[in-house]
């Protein structure tokens, strides 16, 4: 679904050349999920605008879905779905008339996007809030939204941008649970990129560590924690007091 050959991307700050990504090769098959992982600045970003068509590589190549990002975007951008870091959601409509709206956006016809909407707001339990204005939405009903945005016309490969960045553990949890169903029933492939260690043990079949726009790190989380040695640290005569009270010599 995804392959890229040292592909790079450079900008102009002043005088100076910045390079954002530099010489990724990644590969990526169907039906994965790959966390893709690093600081902030580490080019996770940069290369998924690239991966989507929102940013023209500086050099290198990369195919998406089996078309070309730079030749064959439009191909590319009918096959995907993204959701990123910010909502993608308008201020003046109801949950289910976005849906809608994105679905004709995409080409679906009236009947196959209301049936699609319907659809979506079962699987992502947005239902009850179907005809609510966006703007009352809470920030887990608003990110579960912009799933549904990104999965209406049916992609083969969806882009994650950090989904559940300030979401609270249970919404966190909840987030994750829905993107496993879409994966178990659909054979979704899915890229993320996450802050969140915890997240792409648990979730994603492997990792991939960014660093100065460099690949640092490819494999399973299992292997890559592996590759770590472990600490041992020995604690010898230490007593805690945890009764707030000043103790006597020999207590």
């Amino acid at each position: 679904m995804i392959r890229t050959r040292a592909l790079a991307r450079s900008f102009r700050s002043g005088k100076h050349t910045v390079e954002a990504v530099r010489g990724v090769d990644l590969d990526v098959a169907e039906g994965e999920l790959v966390a893709l992982l690093g600081p902030n600045g580490a080019g996770k970003t940069t290369l998924l605008r690239m991966l989507t068509t929102l940013l023209p590589p500086t050099a290198g190549a990369a195919t998406v879905a089996g078309y070309d990002v730079r030749t064959d975007a439009a191909r590319v951008r009918a096959r995907i779905g993204v959701v990123g870091q910010g909502h993608g959601l308008g201020e003046s409509q109801r949950a289910r008339d976005e849906l809608l709206t994105q679905a004709r956006l995409y080409g679906v016809g009236r009947r196959e996007a209301r049936a699609r909407a319907d659809e979506l707001l079962e699987m992502l339990e947005l239902t009850g809030v179907a005809d609510r204005g966006t703007p009352s939405l809470s920030g887990g009903q608003k990110r579960r939204l912009d799933i549904a945005l990104g999965l209406v016309h049916r992609p083969r490969m969806l882009f994650l941008d950090e989904p559940s960045t300030g979401l609270d553990p249970q919404s966190r949890a909840n987030l994750w649970g829905h993107v496993a169903r879409l994966r178990a029933e659909h054979g979704t492939t899915v890229l993320v990129t996450t802050h969140y260690l915890d997240e792409a043990d648990g979730h994603a079949e492997r990792a991939v560590v960014v660093d100065h726009g460099t690949v640092i790190a490819d494999g399973t989380p299992d292997a890559l924690k592996g590759q770590v040695p472990g600490d041992r640290v020995t604690l010898d005569d230490v007593f805690l007091n945890l009764t707030g009270r000043s103790l006597r010599e020999g207590e």
